[in-house]
């Protein structure tokens, strides 16, 4: 039996939906389960959870519930029935619907480049530092910053806010660049997540509350400016300085207007690359060595060498030192997998209530990485929460 290719946009990854096929073709899941490696538990656990978010997206088939008479750029989102008790009959049904997530996010960025045009341009710099040194990429990976989160001391021992978000990122990048060689070329990840959210309901996509500090309009201005600060701050170490915004599960959608309005920015000053990709993954290549950068959250760290090598086999062949660069979990983890090392970065940012009532505690710090473009890694330097505390002081 196959399974309603209709539904796969609900899964939440690929390993979701290859249970839920699995449930399919064996016709039960205690035969899935004799015939894969997943426990029976488990391909119940991915069946009910892409059922019930697409029921939660107001697609049931078996219920009466589709999208065939929805009109374009809209999905069902609610429905509301009035049912005969003695006859059991539905009398009266109600579709509430809303703009598809797709056509929202199209809407977004044509009004972000929109609202762009006017943005001031960054005039270029009279004067550049003077580096000899092309041997060299400095790179600091920016792990989850999640500007716009809100916690209370109380609740999580620390508090975190907008304020304390871009001055945490503002102080650590200063003093990493401090730290770096004169190399000619510096690269600024933001590996996903730089905002807490990215609608006005203060909810993840699959609609789970979020601590939210402020309104959206000024968690969006003060985490460009924060990151405006970041690159001008690379710019007096570095020839050139390049960004990267990877998308991430927190902000699928202002990741996209962070590329748009960097590029507006910086439209004028050569010496700024922003590497503008609506892709999950994205590369860079330093001689013989190859850089991808990812959310994390949609694949597996043991798949990534594989995926590297088939997005971008000639700059795998081309190279000799690979890595790829991950964030989401918000604690550091380094694998040397087949011709790739994963590497997962930490966050500046502390808990939020919900990770720190799960225990979820783990070290916070940010680091500027040296490569060389024949050996790879050579150096690097690590500025934690605590260093950052003690040079406030």
């Amino acid at each position: 039996m196959t399974p309603d290719p209709q539904l796969r946009i609900y899964a939440h990854n690929d390993e979701q939906w290859e249970k839920y096929c699995a449930w399919h073709q064996f016709g039960s899941k205690r035969k899935a389960a004799d015939n894969t490696e997943w426990s029976e538990s488990a391909i119940q656990r991915a069946k009910s959870a892409i059922e019930r978010n697409a029921a939660r997206h107001g697609y049931a088939p078996e219920q009466g519930f589709s999208q065939d008479n929805v009109p374009s750029g809209f999905a069902l989102d609610k429905v509301s029935m009035l049912t005969d008790l003695r006859s059991g009959e539905q009398v009266l049904r109600w579709d509430k619907m809303s703009r598809e997530r797709e056509a929202q996010e199209a809407f977004i960025r044509e009004a972000v480049e929109a609202m762009c045009e006017d943005l001031p341009r960054m005039k270029p710099r009279t004067t550049k530092p003077k580096i000899d040194n092309d041997e060299l990429m400095t790179v600091i990976p920016m792990g989850d910053p999640h500007f716009g989160m809100y916690a209370h001391a109380s609740e999580t021992g620390e508090s975190f806010d907008l304020t304390i978000a871009k001055r945490d990122l503002c102080a650590a990048v200063d003093y990493l660049v401090g730290q770096s060689p004169p190399s000619k070329r510096c690269v600024l990840i933001n590996l996903g997540d730089f905002f807490h959210c990215d609608n006005r309901k203060n909810t993840t996509n699959s609609g789970n509350v979020l601590d939210v500090d402020s309104r959206m309009s000024k968690v969006i201005s003060v985490g460009v400016a924060a990151l405006r600060q970041c690159i001008e701050s690379a710019l007096d170490r570095h020839e050139t300085v390049e960004i990267i915004n990877v998308i991430g599960n927190h902000d699928e959608v202002l990741s996209l207007a962070l590329d748009a309005i960097f590029l507006n920015t910086y439209e004028n000053e050569p010496r700024v690359v922003v590497h503008a990709q609506p892709t999950p993954r994205h590369y860079i290549q330093h001689g013989k060595v190859l850089i991808g950068a990812t959310h994390g959250d949609r694949t597996k760290d043991r798949d990534l060498p594989g995926i590297m090598a088939t997005e971008k086999p000639v700059q795998w062949g081309e190279t000799t030192t690979r890595y790829f660069y991950r964030g989401h979990h918000h604690h550091d983890t380094l694998e040397m997998l087949n011709g790739c090392t994963v590497e997962q970065f930490s966050t500046l940012a502390p808990n939020d209530a919900w990770h720190h009532a799960g225990g979820y505690l783990t070290g916070r710090n940010m680091k500027l990485i040296v490569h060389h473009k024949e050996f790879g890694e050579v150096s690097r330097s690590v500025c934690s929460i605590d260093m950052l505390r003690s040079l406030a002081q």
